[in-house]
């Protein structure tokens, strides 16, 4: 009956590592889903940033005295 007890609670065990190591993974995913928009959301407004830079040398040149 010993071993007949071990061998059930090994696969509990084996599930309790599955469901920690999905666990571990799904909060991994999370974090580079979160770095993902981080980083899209600089590149996006650096990218506007510039562009505004570059609209105001273009209306700051019309405005220049010639």
């Amino acid at each position: 009956m010993t071993t007949d007890k071990n061998e059930e609670s090994e696969p509990a065990g084996s599930a309790a590592a599955t469901a920690a190591a999905t666990a571990a993974a799904a909060k991994y995913e999370k974090w580079k889903e979160n770095g993902v928009l981080l980083r899209a959301f600089f590149y996006i407004a650096g990218t506007h940033l510039f562009a505004g830079f570059v609209w105001l040398l273009f209306v700051l040149g019309e405005h220049a005295e010639k």
